[in-house]
């Protein structure tokens, strides 16, 4: 624990869909949803107008349906997230060497390590200010003596404020607290605390060390009674490695052709291939994840000699895989993932390279049959598909985005985000070849070079009275891109 509030935690307000609104007139102010939109579909994230009817991240998106019948319902744009989170974490990098991200809308920040310790809610209030002039978009901050307390603080903060919780007064905000606010604890232990009569932060420190090691054993307990206390010594961590990529489909319908599971494999495999290039990584384990129709989930996986990030290796031992799973009845999702991940691919790859070809030629000479990759035939064309959320430009009517489509029609509304007032809204075949989908535009016309370079003691303005305050809790719920 520190004896300054020098550690910030930044979490953004509703990042997709807020990002959404900020992108599409006519939806601010509106309740929107973003998520996966089949049957199976789960929210990723709503507005803070959706959560006033009770929808919140992880629901099944035909219960959100039911709750909130007029929201705006999206499918995510990742793209478009990580541009912006990149531009958040920026700003944040400015601020201190010490940054560690959480999720492409949250982060802590060691205000020590930048040497700007000295008026912390000054800080903040100028991280908000930039943050809001380089995104359109709002955050709220956390600032506490550790990182427990400091997520908690900007939880309190929400939406759009800045809480800044003074060394000394941790105890008598954690006391009247549900125990889940504590890391560590969650529905399993909760309700083992629940049935000892123990619920709030308060009653775990009531209980003593002794009774929670005697509950839930002696790492665990002695971990929770600390956390109530408020003892948190976790350093700030800058660079957390990841462990792997992966990417993983739930499908509207189960799958049963196994034809078309070995197609939706390969698909994955070459999405969780472009990730893990796009970070400038390899790996040595390919990992694969089947969840049968009747809920059961399988995980399968095989490490390779040495690291890689060749597509074809990755295909050939998922496929491997695969064919050792019993998929009797359809799968309703799958998932490719490499892990052991490193910064390089050994030439060792190149001689695994040099035997398939070598096996594809001996199988030529043989007469034998070529592997399923290979005999099944590459798709056709992909049918012009359009989904809610979806960035296209007419060459008429300019950039909009796709609001609903359905029996050979697609119904777009042209809008810009620095538009003044709602687009208007036209109907056109879903074939049209006038319409195409574009990328997305930019939230704000103007970049980070306007803003200070960090932020130093001498550029952060004095603090003002007071923070903005929030009701409740905000968090982007899992969702695989």
């Amino acid at each position: 624990m520190r004896s300054a509030p020098t550690i910030l935690h930044l979490d953004m307000d509703a990042f997709f869909a807020a990002v959404e609104q900020a992108a599409k007139p006519s939806l601010r102010g509106k309740p929107v949803v973003v998520g996966g939109l089949g049957p199976r579909g789960v929210v990723a994230t709503a507005s803070y107008e959706a959560r006033v009817h009770g929808v919140h991240s992880a629901m099944a998106m035909a219960h959100a349906r039911r709750l909130c019948p007029n929201a705006a319902y999206l499918v995510p744009r990742f793209a478009v997230y990580r541009q912006i989170s990149d531009v958040v974490m920026e700003l944040l990098s400015r601020l201190s060497p010490l940054v560690e991200p959480l999720s492409l809308d949250e982060a802590f920040v060691d205000l020590e390590a930048g040497g700007i310790a000295d008026d912390p809610r000054a800080v903040g209030e100028r991280l908000r200010a930039d943050i809001k002039a380089a995104t359109a978009l709002t955050g709220s901050v956390g600032l506490a003596g550790s990182k427990l307390l400091a997520k908690i603080a900007s939880e309190q903060a929400k939406p759009d404020g800045l809480v800044l919780i003074e060394p000394g007064t941790e105890r008598e905000l954690l006391a009247p607290m549900q125990v889940r606010t504590l890391p560590g604890v969650g529905p399993a232990t909760a309700e083992h605390l629940r049935r000892a009569g123990i619920l709030t932060v308060g009653e775990v420190v009531e209980a003593g060390e002794a009774e929670l090691v005697r509950l839930l054993g002696k790492a665990h307990g002695a971990h929770v009674h600390g956390m109530a206390l408020g003892v948190d010594e976790r350093p700030v961590v800058a660079d957390r490695e990841s462990k792997s990529v992966s990417v993983e489909d739930t499908f509207d319908v189960d799958l049963t052709d196994r034809v078309r599971v070995r197609l939706e494999v390969d698909r994955l495999a070459d999405r969780c291939v472009r990730r893990l290039r796009s970070a400038g990584r390899s790996g040595r384990t390919v990992v694969l994840k089947v969840r049968r129709y009747d809920f059961t989930t399988l995980t399968r996986s095989e490490t390779l000699r040495a690291p890689t990030d060749d597509l074809a290796v990755v295909r050939e031992t998922a496929a491997r895989l695969l064919e050792a799973v019993d998929i009797t009845g359809g799968v309703r999702l799958l998932g490719v993932g490499v892990a052991g991940l490193a910064d390089f691919t050994q030439e060792d790859l190149f001689a695994q390279a040099a035997e398939r070809d070598e096996e594809g030629a001996a199988d030529e000479d043989s007469g034998a049959p070529r592997a399923a990759a290979e005999e099944a035939p590459e798709p056709g064309p992909a049918e012009r598909r359009w989904v809610p959320g979806q960035d296209v430009r007419h060459s008429e009517y300019g950039a909009g985005w796709v609001q609903g489509s359905g029996v050979g029609r697609v119904t777009v509304r042209f809008e810009e985000p620095g538009s003044a007032a709602p687009g208007r809204v036209r109907t056109f075949a879903v074939t049209d070849p006038e319409l195409e989908p574009s990328e997305p535009l930019p939230l704000v016309l103007s970049d980070l070079r306007g803003l200070p370079c960090q932020l130093s003691p001498a550029s952060v303005p004095k603090s003002r009275s007071g923070g903005g305050s929030g009701t409740g809790p905000d968090s982007e719920g899992p969702l695989m891109p």
